[in-house]
């Protein structure tokens, strides 16, 4: 059987931890940044664990890692 392709969209946008927890990128940080104070910016710099419900979807579409 051949091996199953990863999904090339999700694989771009989610990480797989060494303990199978799903990491993302925080959302609102492209454009409007002036209005949004500092801190906000600063806090939405680091990757956060994806909710249980997007972890099941995503192992389903990186079945390799």
């Amino acid at each position: 059987m051949p091996k199953m392709k990863s999904h090339r969209g999700a694989a771009k946008r989610f990480k797989i931890t060494g303990s199978g927890k799903v990491m993302k990128s925080n959302s609102h940080k492209r454009h409007i940044l002036e209005k949004k104070s500092a801190k906000r910016k600063r806090q939405l710099r680091h990757a956060v664990v994806a909710s249980d419900a997007d972890t099941k979807r995503v192992k389903r579409l990186l079945p390799y890692s």
